[in-house]
C-alpha cells in the first residue's frame, strides 16, 4: 500500500510548476501539509510585519497560495481514492465524493473537511469518521485529527477552486439534489441496507427489499412487511428509499407514519385542499406508508389511501406498507384494502435468534465507536429477547455505564448496569403462560401438554409451546422437559429444531408463531 500510494502522490505532486521531486518521503510531504496552512499563514506574517508587497510580491504569492490549494485538492482526491476502494459505490457517491478538503494544520494534525449541509456532515460523521481517519493517515504517514463541519458560501474562494468546483459541478449536483432528496422525503440516511443485520429472522425481507430498490414498481407491489415492535419494518423502508435515490435521484419519494397520513387527509379536509392532496401522493415514484394499522376505523383516510394505491399501482409506481400483524387480520380496515395489500409480496419479520441478537449488538457497538467483548454481547443478547430497539436501549444503558464509572465493559458490568431492565424481563413470560397460551390456540387441553398422548392434534402444539418456551424463557432444556411432563431434553431438542425448520418452509406455521408471539409479548 505505501509503494501505491507513493505512485498516486508523486504523480500529481510533481506538477510543472513545483520542483520536481524523485520519489516522496514523509519529511517532503510533512512539508507539503505544511503548506496547505499558507494560506492564512502567509496572509497572517504580512499583517504582522507591516510588510507592504510590491505588485510582484503579491503576484508570487497568488500563485503559490492557488498552487497550495491545488496541491491541498490533490492530496484530498488521493485520500478519496484509498476510501473509494473500501465503500460502495452508492455509499461513496453519496457521502465521500461531496466532501471538500478546507485547511490542514501541520502542527496540531488537524484536517478540516466541509461537507455541504448538516445532513451530510451528521451522517459522515457517525458512520464514515474513522476510514476518513485512517485513509489520511495512510496518506500522510503520521497521526491526524479529522475536523468535520459543514462547508462556508465559498465568497473568499480563489479562481483554483472556483475552477475545480466547476470541473465538479455534475457530479456533485447529482449527489446534492439527492441528499435534498433525502430531506424531503423524510428518509433517516442513517438507515441503509449496509448497517442492516441479517439473519434467519429477516433475510427474506431484506432480500424483497433489495429486489425492489434494484426495480421499483416492477418487482412486488405492494411489499407488505410485518412484524413485532422493533424488529426492523422500518428500517428496510428507509433503506429502499435511501437506495433509490443515487439511482434515480429525481425520483419522487415520500416516507410517512401513518397517523401523518391521517393528519394530511384532516388537513385536506379542513382547508377543501383535497385536489392538492391527490396530486401530491398520486405523483410519487415510491411512497413508504410505516404502521398501517393506524388507518383502523378511519373511513376517509382509507377512501383516499385506496385512490391512491390505485393510482400508484396503475402507473407501476411503488408502495411499500408495513404493520405489526397479518393483512387478514387488521381490524376496521376495508376489505377491499387488505385484498389489494395481500395482492402484492406479504412477508414477515421474526424477532431476532440469538446469534442475530449477538451481531446486531457488536455492529451497533462498532458504530458507537466502542468495543463490545462477545461473552457480553452474547449476555445481553441471552437475557433480552423481545426486539432490536430493546437490544438497542440496553447497549445504549451499558456503555453510558460504563463510561460514568470508567470501567471497562464485562459482564459483570453489564449485569449490574441492566439488573432493573433483566428482573422485568425474566418474569414477563412463563413455560406455564406459553402452554396456556398455545392450548387456547390450538383449542386443545392444558393437560395435553403434559400427557404422553401422541396424536398429530396435540403432539405439533406441544412441540410449538417447547420450542417458544426455549425462546422466551431462561429454563434449560432438561428444566423445559420436566414442565412437560417429564419429558427427556433430546426430546425438548429434537421439538425446538423441527420447529425451527419447518417455520421456514410452512408459510402457515410461520404465521402462527408469529400470532403466538404478539400474543405473548402484548
Amino acid at each position: 500500500m505505501p509503494a501505491l500510494v507513493d505512485n498516486l502522490i508523486g504523480a500529481k505532486y510533481n506538477a510543472p510548476s513545483v520542483t520536481p521531486v524523485v520519489g516522496l518521503d514523509f519529511r517532503c510531504r510533512s512539508e507539503r501539509a505544511t503548506r496547505f496552512a499558507l494560506r492564512r499563514g502567509a496572509g497572517k506574517a504580512a499583517a504582522e510585519s507591516h510588510h507592504h508587497p510590491t505588485t510582484r510580491d503579491a503576484g508570487v504569492q497568488a500563485t503559490g497560495e492557488r498552487r497550495d490549494r491545488h496541491t491541498m485538492l490533490s492530496f484530498w482526491q488521493d485520500c478519496s481514492r484509498l476510501l473509494e476502494r473500501e465503500l460502495t459505490p452508492q455509499q461513496f457517491a453519496a457521502w465521500i465524493k461531496p466532501l471538500k478538503a478546507i485547511n490542514f494544520d501541520d502542527e496540531t494534525g488537524d484536517l478540516r473537511l466541509g461537507a455541504p449541509n448538516r445532513l451530510k456532515l451528521d451522517a459522515v460523521r457517525a458512520q464514515f469518521s474513522t476510514r476518513i481517519q485512517a485513509a489520511v493517515a495512510s496518506v500522510l504517514r503520521r497521526p491526524v485529527n479529522v475536523v468535520f463541519e459543514v462547508e462556508g458560501d465559498g465568497r473568499d474562494e480563489q479562481p483554483a477552486t472556483r475552477e475545480a468546483a466547476v470541473a465538479e459541478a455534475p457530479e456533485l449536483c447529482a449527489v446534492t439534489a439527492c441528499s435534498q432528496n433525502q430531506e424531503r422525503a423524510r428518509l433517516n440516511p442513517m438507515l441503509t441496507f449496509d448497517n442492516f443485520v441479517t439473519g434467519k429472522a429477516n433475510q427474506l425481507a431484506r432480500a424483497a427489499a433489495m429486489q425492489v430498490t434494484e426495480n421499483p414498481g416492477g418487482s412486488y407491489n405492494p411489499l407488505f412487511l410485518y412484524g413485532g415492535v422493533g424488529l426492523g419494518k422500518t428500517h428496510l423502508a428507509h433503506a429502499v428509499g435511501n437506495g433509490v435515490l443515487p439511482r434515480r435521484p429525481n425520483a419522487k419519494v415520500r416516507y410517512i407514519h401513518a397517523e401523518q397520513y391521517v393528519s394530511d387527509v384532516v388537513r385536506a379536509y379542513q382547508r377543501k385542499a383535497f385536489d392538492d392532496f391527490k396530486r401530491y401522493y398520486h405523483s410519487l415514484d415510491l411512497l413508504l406508508i410505516d404502521d398501517i394499522q393506524f388507518f383502523a376505523g378511519k373511513s376517509r383516510t382509507q377512501e383516499e389511501f385506496f385512490y391512491a394505491f390505485e393510482a400508484l399501482v396503475a402507473g407501476h409506481k411503488q408502495i411499500i406498507i408495513t404493520c405489526d400483524t397479518y393483512p387478514k387480520e387488521l381490524k376496521d380496515i376495508e376489505d377491499r384494502l387488505v385484498s389489494r395489500f395481500d395482492s402484492g409480496l406479504t412477508v414477515a419479520i421474526e424477532p431476532p435468534e440469538l446469534e442475530m441478537r449477538v451481531a446486531i449488538l457488536l455492529k451497533k457497538a462498532e458504530l458507537e465507536g466502542s468495543e463490545l467483548q462477545e461473552d457480553v454481547a452474547f449476555f445481553i443478547a441471552k437475557n433480552l429477547r423481545s426486539n432490536v430497539r430493546e437490544l438497542e436501549g440496553a447497549l445504549r444503558k451499558v456503555l453510558a455505564f460504563a463510561s460514568f464509572h470508567a470501567r471497562p465493559i464485562t459482564v459483570e458490568l453489564a449485569r449490574e448496569a441492566l439488573k432493573d431492565l433483566l428482573q422485568a424481563s425474566t418474569g414477563q413470560i412463563t413455560v406455564e403462560l406459553i402452554q396456556r397460551t398455545v392450548a387456547d390456540y390450538y383449542k386443545i387441553k392444558i393437560s395435553d401438554m403434559y400427557s404422553k398422548r401422541r396424536p398429530t392434534s396435540i403432539a405439533a402444539p406441544r412441540q410449538v409451546a417447547m420450542y417458544l418456551a426455549k425462546e422466551f424463557t431462561q429454563k434449560s432444556l432438561p428444566e423445559i422437559g420436566e414442565l412437560f411432563g417429564g419429558r427427556d431434553h433430546t426430546t425438548v431438542l429434537h421439538a425446538v429444531r423441527k420447529i425451527a425448520d419447518v417455520r421456514a418452509k410452512d408459510s402457515e406455521l410461520n404465521h402462527a408463531l408469529h400470532v403466538l408471539e404478539q400474543t405473548l409479548k402484548g
